[in-house]
């Protein structure tokens, strides 16, 4: 029995009993498999290969289940200075995390910035570049990297990549069971079986969560399961992956702090519920050609449906100029009638004190991912040398289609849908039915060259093309095609001074096209509910990042420490502005950035003891000005705009933050 204090919004006890079955069977089957291959078990790697792996900050699975319940993103707050963790939606498996000014979330509408990798295939979602952790089972994984920017990991690694790995029968074998409640009613149950047979493993992984949620009306439910199969010959294996999940979110967001004094489980308007079902697998042989190359192979497919519902406060109120309809009223006082699925204005209900809406979204996405790299990696006089050639490959398809159902708002903030779809005569609120289709290719080159005994050169160049094109099925609005094409370079050098002590210091770019999701809703005219539904396509700018780093790694018995400068400058990035109307937004190109800042560590670790001190400065900048929508501003000019002067601070990111861990291994 392990009790536990876990944070989600607020303190909870959590309590979990554990009950793992070996037996003497089990036991020695697996000493003979250990005796059979004195080796690691070879995986497959994303783009690159163990280049770059010297700078990465590395998880070990007992630290991502080192509490009751599996929590990867607390282990990397807990273990990488600078990392800091945000819920906006309050609920613990839609949180997002931000490092180094860039960040990786579940909300579309976010600025991501970070790719994640899972057993090297891409994990991002190909509509937004989203991470959904709540289809991750993260109770299957056996290690994490979070590694710097880097070409080779193609999209979206502005900010850094994201290395997972699952578990196999190896990592866990036999039989194991865990269940868990907390002090607000939350259960978990998970088991895991484990068979491993010589050269042959499998495991099979599954858990159910029930979490009441912190606030209140914020339910979510989870079920979630992974396979995994192993098979490893004289010079060649094949890994088998397979993972499902169907689950039921609740996320409020976010709510005013006069209610939250009153009442911190307050929230302001409800529900607002995703309802997500998905199946992920994954085949990836490997061929060792000789003692030191050997070709690596994925070939991954997902398909994932998404059903979401979220109730909202509505500018909706009777028409000055035509009484007896109903008007949206944006904030610059401009009125658009409402009106129904037959083109009707819709009538005022005097039954209805207040109106709201309900933003329905359904997003249904396919994607298949096929990618060959060739890994070559030798012994030489002055250190190891290793060569990395690769291709990859992506398709994705999705379907989206939304709408607004008009909706009335109990004295509880309770959104409850009258049965109407409406639009508004103005475009301020708009159904979308469209497909959107991906495609991108990519070639890479990354080497790790020794130039003499502790000086090594790692460089990278990744060439890549993303086409984007997106049909519509109401009218010819978003009908169009998008190409965009780019090769990113990157060089570091890498030097190991003395005996404990290694500098580096190294350039990259990297880039991300815009994705399905932003060049769909990217018209000032014709914004979009964020997280429901897009519509028009103006073209939008792919964004660059150019970064510069230095640092050093020192180890002294027990002591380590690690100290690392970095500045990223970035251009065309692309942002969500707020229209006049309330919940609406729109996609645009917002000029260039600076990022730049220092990460520090002290590391103490003896026997079972450990000790770690983190700090991190970041420092976010705006380097061009823009006029952005803002009517709550105390600064904001009549028409409800304001200007954000270059060199303004970019916000949402703390600039200082620190970490104290202090760890006892009792068994």
């Amino acid at each position: 029995m392990v009790c536990a204090m876990r944070k989600s919004g607020r303190i909870r006890l959590l309590c979990c009993a554990a009950l793992a079955l070996g037996g003497p069977a089990w036991a020695a089957a697996n000493d003979r498999a250990a005796e059979d291959g004195d080796e690691a078990p070879i995986i497959v790697n994303a783009p690159g290969g163990a280049i770059n792996a010297d700078d990465a900050r590395a998880l070990r699975a007992g630290a991502i289940t080192a509490g009751p319940a599996p929590d990867l993103l607390g282990a990397l707050q807990r273990a990488v200075p600078g990392i800091v963790l945000a819920d906006p939606e309050g609920n613990a498996f839609e949180t997002g995390l931000i490092w180094r000014g860039y960040g990786l979330s579940a909300l579309q509408g976010s600025e991501q910035g970070l790719a994640v990798y899972l057993d090297g295939v891409r994990f991002n979602q190909p509509f937004g570049d989203t991470l959904l952790l709540d289809l991750l089972p993260e109770a299957a994984l056996s290690g994490a990297e979070l590694r710097e920017a880097s070409p080779v990991y193609g999209r979206n690694a502005q900010g850094g990549v994201l290395l997972l790995t699952s578990a196999t029968a190896r990592d866990l074998p036999g039989l194991r069971l865990t269940t868990g409640v907390d002090s607000i009613g939350g259960t978990r149950l998970a088991g895991s079986a484990g068979f491993v047979r010589g050269d042959n493993a499998a495991l099979l992984m599954a858990d159910w969560v029930r979490d009441p949620g912190w606030r209140r009306s914020g339910p979510s439910r989870l079920g979630r399961m992974a396979l995994s199969l192993d098979h490893k010959g004289a010079n060649w294996g094949v890994a088998l992956r397979a993972s499902g999940a169907v689950t039921r979110l609740t996320g409020n967001a976010v709510a005013p702090e006069q209610w939250l004094a009153a009442d911190y489980r307050a929230v302001f308007t409800f529900p607002d519920t995703t309802r997500a079902q998905a199946l992920r697998g994954a085949v990836l042989p490997w061929l060792a050609l000789s003692s030191t190359m050997r070709i690596e192979g994925t070939l991954a497919g997902s398909w994932l449906s998404r059903r979401s519902a979220n109730g909202d406060l509505a500018d909706f109120a009777g028409c000055t100029g035509a009484p007896g309809q109903l008007c949206l009223t944006s904030d610059a006082g401009r009125e658009e009638a409402l009106l129904d699925p037959a083109g009707r204005a819709v009538a005022t209900d005097p039954a209805i004190p207040r109106y709201g809406v309900t933003n329905r979204g359904a997003e249904t996405t396919r994607d298949l991912q096929a990618g060959l790299q060739l890994l070559d990696e030798a012994e030489t006089a002055a250190g190891t040398r290793r060569i990395a050639l690769g291709l990859a490959f992506e398709r994705a398809s999705t379907q989206f289609a939304a709408s607004s159902e008009l909706s009335a708002v109990a004295p509880d903030r309770r959104i409850t849908g009258l049965g109407t779809t409406v639009t508004s005569s103005g475009g301020g609120i708009t159904p979308a039915d469209f497909d959107a289709r991906l495609h991108d290719l990519a070639f890479y080159a990354s080497a790790q060259i020794p130039l003499r005994p502790g000086l090594d050169l790692e460089a990278a160049l990744r060439w890549s093309r993303t086409g984007i094109d997106l049909a519509d099925h109401l009218g010819t609005a978003l009908n169009g095609h998008s190409s965009f094409a780019r090769a990113n370079p990157s060089a570091e050098l890498d030097w190991e001074a003395t005996e404990g002590l290694a500098l580096h210091a190294g350039y990259a770019e990297t880039s991300r096209a815009p994705t399905p999701a932003e060049l769909s809703c990217a018209d000032p005219a014709l914004p979009c509910a964020l997280g429901s539904f897009f519509v028009s396509d103006p073209p939008l700018r792919q964004v660059v990042a150019r970064h510069w780093s230095a640092g050093m790694r020192a180890q002294r018995g027990p002591f380590a420490a690690r100290l690392d400068l970095w500045r990223a400058d970035g251009s065309d990035e692309i942002r969500a502005f707020a229209t006049a109307v309330r919940g609406r937004a729109y996609f645009a190109n917002g000029g260039r950035s600076r990022r730049q800042g220092l990460d520090a560590s002290l590391d103490w670790h003896a026997g079972r003891w450990r000790v770690a001190l983190g700090y991190a400065y970041t420092d976010a900048r705006f380097r061009d000005g823009f006029t952005a929508l803002s009517p709550d501003n105390p600064a904001a000019k009549a028409d409800g705009t304001t200007y954000v002067a270059p060199g303004s601070r970019i916000p949402g990111l703390p600039r200082h933050s620190g970490d104290l861990a202090l760890d006892y291994e009792a068994f």
